[in-house]
Formats: C-alpha cells, sequence, structure tokens
C-alpha cells in the first residue's frame, strides 16, 4: 500500500543535524527500550537511529510504504512489545533520494514512540 505522509513529516529542510557529542537518545514504548543511540540524525524533527542500535527482534515487517518527494519511498516496520503490536510505528528510506542519503540504514519512530534525548553523565 503507498500512502502520503502526512505534510509535517516531509518538508526538506537545509539539511540533516547530527545529534551533539554527549547525548544520548532514547526510543521508548510499552516501557521497553527500542533503540538507543548517540548516534542519531535529525531530520523535520525525527531522530534517525543507526539500524545497529534498534532492537531487531522487536521489529516486525509491514507491507506499508509511502511517499516523501525528497526523501523517496519509505517502508515501514510495526513494533512488537509482549502482546501489544504498534503498526508502522517505525519507519526507513532503504534506497533514499540524494537529498536524503544520510538517513540510509537509519530507523526513525512515531505512533506513541517515546523519543527522549538523555544526557550521557
Amino acid at each position: 500500500m503507498n500512502e502520503k505522509l502526512p505534510p509535517d513529516m516531509c518538508e526538506m529542510p537545509e539539511k540533516g543535524k547530527a545529534q551533539p557529542a554527549g547525548m544520548v537518545v532514547r526510543a521508548l514504548w510499552k516501557g521497553e527500550i527500542i533503540a538507543e543511540s548517540d548516534q542519531t540524525i535529525v531530520i523535520e524533527g525525527n531522530h534517525y537511529f543507526p539500524a545497529e542500535s534498534v532492537a531487531s527482534a522487536k521489529l516486525l515487517a509491514s507491507d506499508t510504504k509511502t511517499i516523501c518527494g525528497w526523501k523517496g519511498e519509505a517502508s515501514y516496520y510495526s513494533i512488537r512489545v509482549g502482546d501489544s503490536t504498534n503498526k508502522d510505528a517505525a519507519w526507513y528510506y532503504a534506497d533514499p533520494k540524494d537529498a536524503a542519503r544520510e538517513i540510509k540504514g537509519r530507523i526513525a519512530f512515531w505512533r506513541g514512540v517515546d523519543v527522549k534525548v538523555l544526557d550521557k553523565s
């Protein structure tokens, strides 16, 4: 299924911003850590986590696809914690357009996943 992203999720920014050194970003859902990294890239207010920092055992592949004019085609994962599933709560660009190449191999979250910036110290 191809859908359009909500307008606030597909506005071309100047450039992605690397998360400042010394800061850890954590994604939680239902009290479980889904991802944690000090190497996120922020685009349109979303933290894109390196794939290796995400708990892949909690991700379920989804058939959902959406299109962003400047990033390309997004694919989705649902998140599974215990008996609960959060449908299409994570997305990634397997083959992003050149303008978004810095998010290749990265995963972002929405739909109730709590993404927080923490101080490393």
